[in-house]
């Protein structure tokens, strides 16, 4: 099993994720750099946090044209996981391979902590392991966070059962006190229409260990990897 890494410039998450699954998941990680067509026969692909050549014109704006992003679109058109995270997020919906986009905080202004999100959906390749309701602490760094979508989009997701994570308190109460940034439906994570790609605002590769705070982000790649083994057998 492999799980590539994209590296952009402006990427200042890439070491944490392949970290997180090398060190703590225990699979082989590779970079995956912006400039590349190769994406060396991984099995999954995450698009890390960070900002993206600068964030200049919008997040993500730039990335989504990047060499290795060609590859990356047809690698999830194929059904390749793919999990983008922050930056990554936003990337994957300017490249169009997820609905809506993401906006500025509600207060307009860049948060750094860490928050409750409740686990939606359980039945996708990214949360097998988790159980449905669960309350993960994982933390947030953002500007523009706020998930944004036509009324459409979202009712399209909510009757899929696409919203996979959404923001909570400790008690797993969906409200809008424990929104940090304005997102609709408190939407914190979303999958597209066939399930094989995952955007989310929170960073998993932040909470794989009791070092940083929280582990509960190591769920969410185990869940991939045993997704990874069950195709694989």
């Amino acid at each position: 099993m492999k799980i590539g890494v994209v590296v952009f410039p402006g990427s200042n998450c890439d070491h944490d994720a392949y970290y997180a699954l090398k060190h703590e998941l225990g699979v082989e990680a590779v970079f995956l750099f912006h400039k590349e067509h190769d994406l060396k026969g991984v099995d999954a692909i995450v698009l890390p946090g960070g900002f993206s050549y600068g964030d200049y014109l919008r997040c993500g704006a730039i990335a989504r044209f990047s060499p290795i992003m060609t590859e990356v679109i047809k690698f999830a058109q194929s059904g390749g996981p793919v999990i983008g995270i922050c930056n990554g997020f936003q990337i994957l919906c300017e490249a169009g391979l997820l609905p809506g986009a993401l906006l500025r905080n509600r207060d307009l202004r860049f948060i750094s902590k860490h928050v409750g999100i409740r686990v939606v959906n359980n039945r996708t390749i990214f949360t097998g392991d988790l159980e449905s309701g669960a309350v993960l602490h994982i933390p947030i760094a953002h500007g523009e966070g706020n998930y944004h979508a036509d009324p459409d989009v979202l009712a399209e997701l909510n009757a899929e059962g696409r919203v996979v994570f959404q923001y909570c308190d400790d008690h797993g109460n969906v409200t809008d006190e424990a929104n940090p940034n304005g997102s609709q439906f408190n939407i914190a994570g979303i999958v597209n229409a066939k399930g094989n790609v995952l955007g989310m605002m929170p960073h998993p590769e932040r909470a794989c260990s009791t070092l940083l705070g929280s582990h509960d982000g190591l769920g969410i790649f185990r869940s991939l990897a045993h997704s990874l083994e069950i195709v694989a057998a």
